[in-house]
């Protein structure tokens, strides 16, 4: 069996994560005990119907001593063979906040005491320690349900291959760094086609902005020394027995320069590594 624990803050997605996991064929266990995962590991195992993909939902519902629990509980059992992975969820506090308002739900740490905005602070003190064992961490700030979803079934499903799982995104430094990235890199010191005015409503998937860049030998600089410090360290990474890296590429409005960095690097590395992903944040794709 293969145990994916999903965990995160209230509302950043793990909901529609087991949702979507249990549709395709995993069993799912939405907030379990923490304390109670071994025991139920070894049910599972013991089951002659031979289930193989199991998802856990284990977040700040548990007591918090529990909570302290699951490193040693996840160590003991990657000890006794079993694949285990975390993948942790989350959003910026305002989005947070926003989702909740608009959801009009309770937060499970909020009491008369204790207020919304207080409660989603807490709560990442709490899960600090999942969060630091997090095989794979993503940003849903601003995905949508069905962005998330794709996500998962690229990253956790279609994951067949054994090694890295690579993921190159693209971003705007305006609207803030992604804060699932794992490496960051900054083009925003090379030539701008948002400054020439054909090239504007393009983005750097288009042909005609492809062409503006690769003209300045600073563009071509950049990108060897990016590809170059990838191939050395990458490996290093899956030595260390990193499942999944996000490199992210920002330039200042995420459509021209990062765009085409991320397509041109997802090329490059495709055949190199067995699954590399490209996403645009500012593209929604």
């Amino acid at each position: 069996m293969k145990l994916t624990i999903i965990s995160g803050r209230s509302g950043s997605g793990k909901s529609t994560v087991l949702r979507y996991l249990e549709d395709r064929g995993y069993h799912c266990v939405d907030n379990l005990a923490a304390g109670l995962l071994p025991t139920l590991v070894d049910r599972i195992a013991a089951d002659p119907g031979g289930i193989v993909d199991v998802a856990m939902g284990i977040d700040a519902r548990n007591l918090s001593a529990d909570l302290a629990l699951v490193p040693g509980i996840v160590a003991e059992l990657r000890r006794r063979g079993i694949p285990v992975e975390i993948v942790f969820l989350d959003a910026g506090s305002e989005t947070l906040l926003k989702r909740f308002s608009e959801s009009r739900r309770k937060h499970p740490l909020s009491t008369g005491q204790v207020g919304l905005r207080e409660a989603i602070d807490a709560e990442s003190a709490l899960l600090e320690p999942i969060a630091l064992l997090a095989s794979l961490s993503i940003d849903t700030s601003s995905m949508s349900m069905q962005q998330l979803q794709d996500a998962i079934s690229q990253r956790i499903i279609e994951k067949t291959e054994s090694g890295l799982a690579l993921l190159f995104q693209s971003f705007g430094y305006k609207n803030g760094i992604p804060a699932d990235a794992d490496i960051v890199f900054d083009v925003r010191c090379l030539p701008n086609p948002y400054w020439e005015a054909p090239l504007r409503p393009l983005t750097g998937r288009d042909a005609d902005v492809r062409a503006f860049l690769e003209s300045h030998e600073i563009v071509q600089r950049m990108f060897d020394d990016i590809r170059g410090f990838l191939e050395i360290w990458l490996p290093r990474f899956e030595e260390n027995s990193r499942a999944y890296i996000t490199v992210a590429v920002g330039c200042t409005g995420g459509q021209h320069r990062s765009v085409f960095f991320c397509e041109k690097l997802g090329r490059h590395f495709e055949g190199r590594i067995g699954n590399v992903q490209v996403r645009h944040r500012e593209l929604r794709s």
